[in-house]
């Protein structure tokens, strides 16, 4: 059988840990084909070798049948290899053309001729069906079609074989579908997709075999056809995962969140949340349902101090908080795992011990008199590292180094930790597999029963219905319904989430 893509036992180091121990992954003609494992698995090492990035210790590569060796990306494109990045490698202030052609620039008489590779875009876009402005900034576009923009610059490459990593962890609900749709069209032309995922939802749906990966080490490669979901977890954290969460029936007691008619505008002066009245109890965990940009992002902001308020009014615990600064408001009892771990959560450069003192550096026993005490903020660290799985060479390893998956794990420490009275978890779980999801779900639990009131914003809506105690359905910027998850349905969240209105018994 001829393979367009064999890696035979692949082995990857890096200082104090083995990403890739003897690896082999077979990928056919044709086939989008899934490469499964927890966070820190080493699945992106593994693709980074295949795209050059990264020189194996041992193992061979063979494409098409013939051994190569991939010594930079530049050596991989020439081989027809293209890989989409889970963090995109884009120029914010360029347009989508320049973008595309950075680094391969065609020239007409000594000049970069951006009107013919413009063309090129246009038609590449046409064919796959990625409708994307060539002339339109980066900056001035969404991450969704920023993610089509990378997939073009493979394509207009000439790539016969696509490395995507996680690339729905970004997208919304109805971009995840778009893209499935240009994955199916791209296999139709004969190109090959290697698609690195924690999702099983989207190996079922698209995907034709799947190679796992557990801890370094190849598990084996399967067909989907003949797999389904709690096999495929099984294989991929090495025990049985329940999907469902085991929780007691809530004891809600006095409010801890307390938003009156709160509005907040965006970046264009637009009020993002207009008018919401929302109330989150002691002992709780509730719920926020509502497609992307109806005002989530801004709500945060606003509670958390991140945004300024316009009007309306905040109490947490009581005291108004609505004017205070973001440090003030923290030291009330918030704890916040933010939405983008990037940007809110992590600073990259920071040790994974620095980033876990981030909220409390500036205290005893972390610090005297204006003095950090690293022993103790270390101890700290390794002791939350344990607690939580964070897969990590050290305590002392940069931040930027940890997989994604990681780096939320260490968010999450950070925060849980503390015991805040109110803990804001938004999308705790993006970018997660199924063994960290369970056990980040259990954490919130564990915060709801010692009388914590936690507020979940989540887009993934099973997330929301398994582990809220209440609904409240976020649309325009208005809590437009609370409901009790036992009495609904995914159906009816999503006509609610719409803007349309529930049938209710006996009211007319």
């Amino acid at each position: 059988m001829e393979y367009v893509i064999e890696m035979n036992g692949i082995r990857k180091e890096f200082p104090g840990i083995v990403a890739n121990d003897n690896i082999t992954l077979q990928v056919k003609q044709g086939e989008i084909h899934a490469l499964l494992g927890e966070n820190g698995a080493g699945k992106s090492t593994l693709m980074n070798v295949l795209f050059g990035l990264y020189q194996p210790e041992k193992g061979e590569i063979k494409v098409k049948g013939q051994p190569v060796n991939i010594t930079d990306p530049n050596v991989a494109n020439r081989l027809g290899i293209g890989m989409v990045h889970q963090h995109f490698m884009l120029v914010h202030n360029f347009t989508v053309t320049e973008n595309i052609i950075l680094g391969s620039e065609p020239t007409k008489a000594g000049k970069i001729n951006i009107k013919d590779a413009a063309k090129k875009v246009e038609e590449l876009s046409k064919r796959y069906g990625l409708a994307v402005d060539p002339y339109a900034k980066i900056e001035d576009i969404s991450v969704g079609m920023q993610q089509r923009v990378e997939i073009l610059k493979t394509l207009y490459r000439g790539a016969e074989i696509l490395i995507f990593d996680e690339p729905t962890a970004v997208l919304t609900p109805q971009e995840i579908k778009e893209l499935i749709q240009i994955m199916d069209k791209l296999v139709a032309e004969g190109k090959s997709i290697i698609l690195i995922t924690h999702k099983l939802k989207e190996i079922m749906e698209v995907c034709d075999r799947c190679t796992v990966i557990r801890k370094g080490k190849g598990i084996g490669t399967v067909n989907v056809s003949e797999t389904n979901p709690d096999e495929l977890a099984a294989l991929m954290v090495g025990r049985e995962v329940h999907f469902k969460v085991d929780k007691e029936l809530a004891q809600p007691k006095d409010v801890v969140l307390e938003i009156k008619d709160l509005v907040v505008t965006d970046a264009r002066n637009i009020a993002s949340v207009n008018g919401l009245d929302l109330e989150v109890k002691a002992g709780e965990i509730l719920g926020i349902a509502g497609v992307d940009g109806n005002g989530q992002s801004e709500l945060i902001e606003g509670i958390t101090g991140l945004r300024k308020i316009k009007s309306g009014a905040i109490k947490i615990n009581g005291k108004e908080t609505t004017h205070l600064s973001t440090r003030k408001i923290t030291e009330t009892g918030i704890g916040h795992i933010p939405e983008d771990r990037h940007k809110h959560g992590l600073v990259l450069d920071y040790s994974v011990g620095e980033n876990i003192v981030l909220q409390t550096y500036y205290q005893k026993p972390y610090s005297n008199s204006g003095i950090l005490n690293y022993s103790k903020i270390y101890e700290k660290a390794k002791a939350l590292i344990a607690e939580y799985d964070v897969r990590t060479p050290s305590e002392y390893t940069p931040a930027r180094a940890l997989s994604g998956g990681n780096q939320q794990k260490a968010i999450i420490a950070r925060e849980v930790d503390r015991s805040p009275s109110l803990l804001i978890a938004a999308q705790p779980t993006r970018g997660l597999d199924v063994g960290a999801i369970e056990f980040i779900h259990s954490k919130l639990i564990e915060e709801r029963d010692k009388g914590r009131a936690v507020l979940l914003i989540s887009f993934e809506l099973d997330e929301i219905m398994n582990l809220s105690d209440r609904i409240a359905v976020i649309y325009e910027g208005k809590i437009v319904d609370v409901v009790d998850p036992k009495d609904t349905t995914e159906q009816e969240l999503g006509l609610l989430m719409a803007g349309g209105k529930r049938e209710r018994e006996g009211v007319s």
